[in-house]
């Protein structure tokens, strides 16, 4: 069954439904905004994201940009923060590309990328993945209280980096390791 998705998504921000638009891959590998050629196909961009919906700019009520504490590239390409090999696995960061299966390269919290992709994707608010990677004592837990002083400490460097608020925090691998601040900010 096929429907027209702008008409259908559309009609329900009419209806006062809450809509979801979720993009796939990283900022950093935008055609538009990435460092070619190490480039995917198109725009990752949230305002592409829209656009590919059939969704106008003034409909958008929030931008939440999803940053991983500690990013990651699969493949060649500049990576200024990339840490090596050795170092990421010394702290248990090992991740696999999900197309290709390669080994994803790790690097450390990048403020000025961070920074551009917020600008760029009018950012308003911001989820941070990957922040028992930061202090593993804080796996699992479900509570800003709970985190450690240096998961909080991370999290501020990330607010000053971008500019806006960190509300959703991701603290393992699993759907409810989840501390979400949207209605406590």
């Amino acid at each position: 069954y096929i429907v027209d998705v702008a008409e259908k998504v559309n009609l329900a921000i009419k209806n006062g439904e809450n809509v979801i638009l979720e993009g796939t891959q990283g900022f950093g590998i935008s055609l538009y905004f990435g460092t070619y050629p190490y480039v995917t196909s198109k725009d990752t961009s949230a305002s592409q994201i829209a656009a590919d919906c059939g969704v106008g700019p003034t409909q958008i009520d929030d931008v939440i940009v999803v940053f991983k504490a500690f990013p990651t590239r699969v493949g060649e390409g500049p990576f200024s923060t990339e840490m090596s090999q050795d170092k990421s696995h010394e702290m248990g960061i090992v991740e696999y590309g999900t197309v290709t299966h390669r080994e994803r390269r790790i690097g450390n919290w990048d403020g000025n990328m961070a920074r551009y992709s917020a600008m760029i994707n009018g950012c308003t608010q911001v989820a941070i993945t990957g922040i028992d990677r930061v202090d593993p004592a804080c796996y699992g837990v479900t509570e800003y209280d709970q985190l450690s002083e240096t998961a909080k400490v991370f999290i501020r460097q990330v607010e000053e980096d971008v500019g806006c608020p960190v509300t959703i925090i991701s603290t393992g691998p699993e759907l409810s390791q989840i501390i979400d601040l949207r209605t406590k900010r």
